[in-house]
């Protein structure tokens, strides 16, 4: 088991700022990635077509013989992961419960925020989390559907991406939050602009690197870290043309994409 990769889904592109931060915390893992690209957004279907989506992304990974699954999608962590937990025979990590945890441990006034996509925001998934430990805290959230394609244009840094977020953000700046989690694996790639419209006093929680701290820490849990001399290159399967998912994954992951192989899920 040890030896096996460690397996991430997403609905496209964004799950890969996870797998970045995995390769920084663990390093000497190997990685098998998911695109669910014919299929993309998750985040604007229903709660039962994305349940089956998680599904059948779950059952192709594990023909591919994963030791670990790592839920890379705010929506369908919000609406499957419990259900693949009790499904499947290996851990399963979404992404909303370490970012809600970390969150948590950085509010120093009991306000926190939330951005993510229509689905993840209309699931309450994250209110339910933060809630869960803390009954006192205020939650305050804000569908941001904007951001996603910001991102993925490559235009992070560009005065769409400062107007879109003082217009999704100000209601938030309002209710006095000092802690803001980024609810979608495409927002890191706008954390500075985000950072720069909330000012210095509002500190952002970043799910991908929270959830890949989590990764680790369940590695070590179940003794099943790999060894450096077991490291393979990481697979990256999408479920329809490439083309985009190389071009636009390049900058999400900081380096150019290659050998991307197209899948049928069924």
């Amino acid at each position: 088991m040890p030896e096996r990769a460690i397996g991430v889904f997403d609905s496209g592109v964004g799950g890969l700022t996870v797998l970045r931060a995995l390769r920084q915390h663990v390093p000497d893992e190997s990685l098998v990635y998911l695109g669910d690209t014919a299929r993309v957004p998750y985040g604007t279907k229903s709660s039962p077509t994305v349940m089956r989506y998680a599904h059948e992304a779950a059952r192709f990974l594990l023909a591919q013989r994963v030791k670990l699954m790592v839920v890379a999608c705010n929506t369908a962590s919000a609406v499957a992961v419990d259900e693949l937990i009790e499904r499947y025979q290996v851990p399963v990590i979404g992404v909303i419960l370490p970012g809600a945890k970390r969150a948590l441990e950085m509010t120093r006034n009991g306000r926190i925020g939330v951005v993510g996509t229509e689905g993840t925001i209309r699931s309450g998934a994250y209110d339910r989390a933060l809630q869960e430990f803390r009954p006192d805290i205020v939650v305050h959230t804000a569908a941001c559907p904007l951001f996603v394609p910001i991102a993925e244009e490559g235009w992070s840094c560009h005065e769409v991406a400062r107007l879109a977020a003082h217009e999704y953000l100000a209601p938030l700046l309002d209710k006095g939050i000092d802690t803001l989690v980024l609810g979608c694996t495409h927002y890191p790639l706008l954390k500075n602009t985000l950072q720069e419209v909330v000012g210095p006093d509002v500190q952002l929680v970043d799910s991908a690197q929270e959830t890949a701290k989590a990764v680790k820490l369940r590695l070590e849990q179940d003794q099943l870290l790999q060894s450096p001399s077991a490291t393979q290159p990481p697979c990256y399967f999408v479920t329809d043309i490439p083309d985009r998912f190389i071009r636009v994954g390049g900058a999400f992951l900081g380096e150019q994409l290659k050998d991307v192989k197209t899948v049928v899920l069924d």
